[in-house]
């Protein structure tokens, strides 16, 4: 089966670009990621620019305006958050935004939706920041209120934190069913049971093969314990791979990252890409995210097409 490529865009900083400009810069990318055989485009639900891409003061563009807009800019490309932070928004409020992203795009809305955890942005906006045990309890909440809104006329529901009394939601969804569930964290204890009860795809963080398989196996005995059939769960991973025809180019694009993303980058050429996603797939895991920290231009989107290509070209049977 073909391996399922997105392009994740957690930066908006474009030397030289005023503001003005900005988001025509991302719309650039987007429809270079299309072009180059991406299946899927996602942006950060961040209010703050995160560590690890830069410093908080750096441009972000809020997600759902964001998705919005590049939904008429593309035409194939799935669109989701990657993921949103489940107490920045009521949950019943935030399906009625991916149901009208899904209406936009006619059918292509992914809903990414994870705990939270960037205290900062939570404080600067005066957003209420429980502890872990109480995000997750409104995570499951917030997922089940989705699910029941995509599937249902009038649904209602009353938990813990939310609840919604016949809430409409019209127009439906485009996709039968809603949007695809994309459940964000590998937290071993909550969240991969979320993923076993509510999720269609899970994403992780690239690792070890063995860590991998570990972790996967964890989500198998969670899919057991809710009778969940995990091979209808698609995991994806977040790969550093840093695609270079040379080393000056891949010098040029390590010294871009910041120190925490250089450590753990991976230089490659399209056909050495190809054989480490390989072993990824191999090891059960059926999609796989680049980011535009790494692949900013063009030609840099180019070269991950042709790692899409090389991938997608051979017959692998995902475990």
């Amino acid at each position: 089966m073909n391996a399922l490529f997105g392009f994740h865009m957690p930066n908006y900083t474009f030397k030289g670009t005023p503001d003005q400009d900005l988001f025509s810069r991302v719309v650039e990318q987007a429809k270079a990621a299309e072009a180059a055989g991406f299946d899927m485009v996602t942006v950060m639900d961040h209010f703050y620019q995160i560590r690890g891409i830069g410093p908080e003061t750096e441009p972000m563009l809020e997600a759902y305006t964001t998705l919005a807009a590049l939904a008429m800019s593309t035409s194939r490309v799935k669109l989701g958050t990657l993921v949103t932070g489940v107490t920045y928004r009521n949950p019943a409020v935030l399906a009625k935004m991916v149901t009208t992203l899904d209406v936009i795009s006619k059918g292509r809305a992914i809903f990414g939706l994870g705990a939270a955890w960037n205290e900062d942005e939570h404080k600067g906006y005066g957003i209420e920041f429980p502890p872990i045990g109480k995000r997750m309890d409104r995570l499951d909440e917030a997922l089940t209120i989705a699910k029941l809104m995509f599937t249902q006329e009038r649904p209602s529901f009353e938990g813990t934190y939310y609840k919604i009394d016949r809430a409409l939601n019209v127009p439906r969804p485009i996709q039968p069913g809603g949007p695809k569930i994309l459940i964000g964290g590998g937290g071993e204890r909550r969240t991969l049971r979320l993923l076993a009860q509510h999720g269609d795809i899970g994403h992780w963080f690239s690792n070890t093969i063995e860590e991998l398989k570990r972790k996967k196996q964890v989500f198998e005995e969670h899919c057991e314990a809710v009778k969940r059939d995990p091979s209808e769960v698609l995991l994806t991973l977040g790969v550093p791979l840093v695609l270079a025809e040379n080393e000056k180019d891949a010098k040029a694009i390590l010294d871009s990252l910041t120190p925490e993303r250089r450590a753990i980058a991976k230089v490659a050429t399209p056909a050495q890409g190809a054989e480490l996603i390989g072993q990824y797939m191999d090891a059960g895991f059926g999609g796989f995210t680049l980011n535009n920290n790494i692949y900013a231009t063009k030609e840099s989107i180019a070269l991950a097409g042709e790692l899409i290509k090389r991938v997608n070209s051979k017959t692998r049977v995902v475990a």
